[in-house]
């Protein structure tokens, strides 16, 4: 049986291209892709140029008509402000792609690549590629322009501490930088019982006040001064001051409470140290390991001043020292410090070497004290106490002398500082020569209290050498798991990420 093979599927003719003759499949239009595309460029109209504007000072680039926006290079909001740019021209195509074309970062060129498509003769669809070149011009934002100026702020907030030691604004120092509240400054200027920082707005000013009292003991205050008045629109302009007074009590300080603060402490007594100040006050209690914290409130209800300053510490050689055990604990007694440890000693001033004169004292130290080590310390039986509540408590209550903290060589401990910290850029006007001192002070707190250290952003400082930590008896030293690597990122003209795409 033999079968017949039905008709063979009717395959698609080409036809001629009316303009150069080349066979092309059907298409409304006539033509090969060639010739179609030399009749019609579906890309007239859209401009292949355009212009970018950035400030190198905030990184930011203008989004007409006044916004200023912050894009990285090759990102997302930097894709679409290009488009915007060319917006209008686009409204009579589809847009089917658009991406980046590696440039130069400091060529301060953009290009973008598009891919559109749009219906020409007859209803054939025309797809073409192009590249859309923008030129990135500098140009300084309004609120740099402002920066600038340094004379043209809204509102300034006045931080004071009237104590002669700087180690709390050292602190604050590093907790602006760490939360980088500095970078809506203006202007920051230093006098010497405290810092000034100027804002382009009030809203600004009142979040670093908000800040400063969430951080540390303080009050504050406001007023404003009327600058102009349009009486047409109603328009009032106003320059802001807040005042933050931070209490005038550091780290170190000898402090005598009030009789009803002591009470109402857990019958701590009247004269205590302040080991740390945070948000609140940090005091202990040297002869019972007491502690009790403050904060602002309380502190300007019962206010109370520190008996002495830093430059009246004094050394003293540990002749000997008894730890002991824990005390029975009164009635309302508060709690008791696991971080120390109760001793009585008795110490000798290294002053009065060759006489037999020695105090005895009740010390928070006794975990860190030997015989024979030097150790910083206050001399209350020799002083004049010019305060009111210490003038009215019994003398049998005040002790001879309080130890404040242990005694190290500074120079050795200089040089085996392998880590720093970064400082505010402020005007300094009026500054104490005495502050590399206090400055080295703070340093050695750092290095000593592992609580403040948590709220600190520490570098590690790659022009000291690392060292074996071997000596168990030496001062305090910071680890190199709490350093950070200082990075020096070397920004290019167009944003913060391009020097990601550098070469060597």
């Amino acid at each position: 049986m033999e079968y017949m093979a039905g008709p063979a599927a009717p395959t698609q003719g080409n036809i001629l291209c009316c303009q150069c003759g080349m066979p092309v499949p059907p298409n409304p239009a006539n033509m090969c892709v060639g010739c179609l595309r030399a009749q019609v460029d579906i890309t007239e109209g859209i401009p292949k140029q355009s212009t970018l504007h950035f400030c190198k000072q905030c990184e930011r680039y203008l989004q007409p008509p006044g916004t200023w926006i912050q894009c990285t290079l090759e990102s997302r909001e930097l894709l679409a402000l290009c488009l915007k740019k060319i917006k209008a021209s686009l409204s009579k195509v589809r847009l089917i792609d658009a991406g980046f074309i590696w440039t130069e970062p400091h060529s301060k060129r953009l290009k973008l690549k598009l891919t559109v498509q749009k219906e020409v003769i007859n209803g054939a669809v025309l797809q073409q590629v192009f590249v859309v070149e923008y030129i990135v011009q500098s140009q300084m934002c309004e609120d740099c322009h402002r920066i600038e100026a340094k004379d043209f702020w809204k509102a300034v907030v006045q931080v004071r501490q009237k104590t002669l030691h700087k180690k709390t604004f050292y602190y604050l120092e590093q907790l602006i930088l760490k939360h980088r509240l500095h970078q809506n400054t203006l202007r920051i200027k230093e006098i010497h019982d405290g810092l000034d920082f100027y804002y382009s707005s009030k809203q600004q000013a009142q979040k670093m006040v908000d800040f400063l009292q969430c951080t540390v003991p303080s009050r504050s205050k406001s007023s404003q001064r009327l600058i102009s008045h349009d009486i047409h629109s109603n328009v009032y302009n106003y320059k802001s001051t807040f005042s933050v007074e931070i209490v005038p009590i550091c780290k170190d300080s000898v402090v005598c409470l009030s009789p009803k603060l002591a009470q109402s402490l857990g019958n701590m007594s009247q004269i205590c140290v302040c080991i740390r100040v945070t948000s609140t006050i940090h005091l202990i209690d040297p002869s019972t390991l007491q502690i009790a914290e403050i904060d602002g409130n309380t502190y300007w209800r019962h206010p109370f001043n520190s008996l002495f300053q830093p430059k009246q510490l004094e050394e003293f050689i540990i002749m000997d020292i008894n730890r002991v055990q824990e005390k029975k604990k009164g009635a309302g007694a508060g709690a008791r410090s696991n971080k120390h440890t109760l001793a009585e000693a008795w110490v000798r001033k290294t002053s009065e070497l060759n006489t037999d004169h020695q105090y005895f004292c009740c010390t928070h130290l006794g975990h860190i004290l030997n015989p024979g080590d030097l150790v910083l310390g206050f001399d209350l039986a020799n002083c004049n106490l010019n305060d009111e509540f210490a003038n009215k408590m019994n003398p049998h209550n005040i002790p001879d002398v309080v130890l404040i903290k242990k005694s190290y060589d500074r120079t050795k401990r200089q040089r085996r500082r392998n880590w720093k910290l970064k400082e505010l850029e402020r005007d300094r006007e009026g500054v104490n020569t005495d502050d590399e001192r206090q400055y080295q002070d703070f340093l050695e707190d750092l290095e000593e209290d592992e609580a403040i250290r948590k709220n600190v952003n520490i570098y590690r400082n790659a022009d000291v050498p690392v060292e074996s930590d071997t000596d168990e008896d030496g001062p305090p030293r910071i680890s190199l798991a709490e350093m950070l690597e200082d990075l020096h990122i070397f920004e290019d003209a167009t944003g913060g990420e391009g020097a990601n795409m550098m070469t060597e």
